[in-house]
């Protein structure tokens, strides 16, 4: 086992069609009484705990660790009613095909590195029946700060395969710049997908190793990590 594939969720895997950001502004009137509208937010390709603080800075709340804390598992009781209400959330193209190819491999492992919290990330993934290709990852819950968690995935999947991954051999995948950004800050190779809220352009110029515009394309994408 040599390559290590960590994936993104939301823009990457899934589109939930705002399951995520109807959860977290129904939290913030459910638990402070108080609106956010989170379009206001740069929110794509950061993280739960990073977005908690920015939110509280909008709406004049103190950012305390219980105030936090209290508001994210309001968002993590309310996140499943979201998912069974995104009428038009699916899984992207291609995906489906290439989880269930890479799962079978032998020379890979594959995990996650998202900005969701990890109960948030199951509940999601879950919910369109594809949390079980994934036996680690790293999460919202290990650092507010994107490009803090590559470390933390590396970790872990040397702790489930008992494998020293070099990052040369990591591929980061996502749909935004910071996860480009969060691949390179540990030397990974790292593959753009316009899924989300870039473009094709938009993601190329930030040089990660590939860009598609969607996975329908699985044997391209097999191509770019066999390479």
């Amino acid at each position: 086992m040599k390559k290590l594939i960590l994936w993104d969720i939301d823009g990457t895997l899934i589109v939930s069609h705002g399951a995520g950001v109807r959860a977290m502004e129904k939290a913030l009137i459910k638990r402070f009484g108080v609106t956010c509208d989170l379009g206001r937010i740069d929110w794509a390709g950061r993280t739960d705990s990073w977005i908690t603080g920015e939110i509280f800075r909008h709406v004049g709340l103190p950012d305390t660790p219980q105030n936090t804390h209290d508001y994210l598992e309001t968002y993590l009781e309310l996140l499943p009613a979201e998912l069974r209400d995104g009428r038009q959330g699916q899984v992207l193209p291609g995906v489906l095909q290439l989880l269930e190819q890479l799962h079978h491999r032998q020379d890979l492992a594959q995990g996650l590195l998202t900005g969701n919290l990890r109960r948030g990330a199951e509940l999601k993934l879950t919910h369109y029946r594809v949390w079980h290709y994934f036996e680690f990852g790293a999460f919202a819950d290990d650092s507010p700060r994107r490009n803090d968690l590559g470390p933390h995935a590396l970790r872990r999947a040397k702790e489930r395969h008992a494998v020293e991954f070099d990052p040369a051999n990591t591929f980061i995948i996502g749909d935004t710049p910071h996860d480009i950004e969060c691949g390179k800050v540990i030397g990974a190779r790292t593959i753009g997908v316009a899924t989300g809220r870039y473009s094709v352009a938009e993601l190329t110029a930030h040089a990660p190793t590939a860009v598609f515009a969607d996975f329908a394309d699985t044997a391209a994408f097999l191509r770019v990590i066999d390479a």
